[in-house]
């Protein structure tokens, strides 16, 4: 990079009694060799001892909230409205950078990109790798590139934060793909890291609400692509996503 300041990045975590993971997460941000963080803690009023720990390192974070919301995108908007770097990521209660100098790869890939992006690491719910996202992060990144599915992790998107709007409230699962789409339609210099840069907990809301995440992500799609490339595409996931399974069952037997 230039010898231009460094950008300042606002980290936001999204909690909700995840007393077992918030810890890692915050590590995570915490321990990044990059020093231009602004780290902003949201929580929804824990009551399994989360907040307790969050208390723990309240001294090196920028701004803690801890109060009742509508929903993790209310919170999530609440880390946008509290943010001030000129970059935002959302690193959520359960996920973590990949390593401790991410921050530093990310910014020393290009100067003053609109987003930066990479690979995610997938992880069990006892911290084990289970390797990298079925989607891979496309070579050269555009918003119609979520046509056949969400091929970069929320964890992995570092947006400028003049691109960044809030999350729509009428999704209730899938509003990171709407939000991610949103800035990326504006973007004009998007940049691949060509690294792995996340490490993403499989699980969450969308898998124990599956139905109403796949019509959510229908009405998304729709609203981007149209509806009948949405209806043909979406018949190309489910053929990709059925031979995905088939191929990795005739691996493990």
């Amino acid at each position: 990079m230039s010898n231009k300041a460094q950008p300042v990045l606002s980290v936001v975590t999204v909690v909700y009694n995840n007393v077992t993971d918030i810890e890692r997460t915050m590590l995570s941000v915490l321990d990044q060799t990059y020093a231009a963080i602004e780290y902003i803690v949201i929580d929804g009023a824990s009551t399994d001892g989360t907040l307790q720990i969050i208390e723990l390192y309240k001294g090196k974070l920028a701004k803690l909230i801890s109060e009742k919301d509508k929903g993790i995108y209310d919170a999530m908007n609440k880390g946008i409205t509290a943010a001030t770097g000129d970059y935002i990521i959302f690193m959520n209660s359960g996920d973590g950078f990949y390593s401790n100098d991410t921050v530093s790869l990310v910014f020393a890939s290009a100067d003053d990109a609109d987003i930066y992006y990479g690979e995610t690491e997938m992880m069990d719910a006892d911290g084990n790798s289970l390797g990298r996202r079925r989607h891979a992060a496309p070579e050269a990144f555009t918003w119609k590139d979520f046509k056949y599915g969400m091929s970069i992790s929320h964890q992995a998107i570092y947006i400028k934060r003049a691109l960044v709007e809030p999350y729509d409230p009428k999704y209730e699962l899938s509003a990171d793909i709407d939000w991610i789409l949103r800035a990326a339609k504006k973007a004009k210099n998007i940049v691949n890291v060509n690294t792995y840069v996340a490490r993403y907990k499989v699980g969450g809301m969308s898998k124990h609400k599956h139905k109403q995440s796949l019509l959510e992500r229908f009405d998304i799609m729709k609203k981007y692509y149209g509806v009948l490339p949405t209806v043909f595409n979406h018949a190309v996931i489910a053929f990709n996503l059925g031979w995905y399974w088939l191929k990795n069952r005739r691996t493990n037997d």
